[in-house]
C-alpha cells in the first residue's frame, strides 16, 4: 500500500530564515518553492536521497501550520508516506476504522494528491498519504 517515506514536513516561521540551514549547511538540493493556497502555506521542498524535507511557512494566521507553530513552535509537523493508489489506501484505512481528516484526495504541492489521517488514529503523528503527480513517476 505504502512504498516509502515521501517527505517529512517541518513547520517554520520563515522559509528565508530556515532554508539556508537545510540547503547550505546540510547540502540538500532545493527542488522548488511553491505556495499552496488551499493550505495557506508556502512550501520549500528539499531533496535528500529518495525522500524530501518539506519546510512549511504559514501565509495566514488561519493556516493550520500557523496554529501548530503557536501551540508547539517550529518542528516536525507531519510524516508523508508515498502510495501509488491514494483512493485504495484511503478506502483500506476507512475500512479498518481509521479516522481520516480527508476521506477523498485533495491537491497538494508539486502536483501531488494528498490525504491526511487524523492524529488521534495515528498515535499523535499527523500522517499524510501522498500520491505523486504523473510527472514524478
Amino acid at each position: 500500500m505504502l512504498t516509502k517515506i515521501n517527505h517529512i514536513g517541518i513547520a517554520v516561521k520563515s522559509l528565508d530564515e530556515s532554508l539556508p540551514f537545510y540547503r547550505d549547511n546540510l547540502g540538500m538540493a532545493l527542488a522548488g518553492v511553491e505556495e499552496v493556497g488551499e493550505q495557506k502555506v508556502k512550501v520549500a521542498m528539499l531533496s535528500i536521497g529518495e525522500s524530501k524535507i518539506e519546510l512549511l511557512e504559514p501565509t495566514s494566521a488561519e493556516s493550520p501550520v500557523a496554529k501548530f507553530l503557536e501551540k508547539n513552535g517550529p518542528g516536525i509537523h507531519h510524516l508523508a508516506y508515498e502510495t501509488e493508489n491514494i483512493e485504495a489506501a484511503i478506502a483500506k484505512l476507512l475500512a479498518d476504522g481509521v479516522r481520516m481528516i480527508d476521506e477523498s484526495p485533495r491537491s497538494g504541492a508539486h502536483g501531488t494528491r494528498i490525504a491526511f489521517v487524523h492524529p488521534k488514529s495515528s498515535n499523535g503523528v499527523l500522517t499524510e498519504l501522498c500520491q505523486p503527480g504523473p510527472e514524478h513517476h
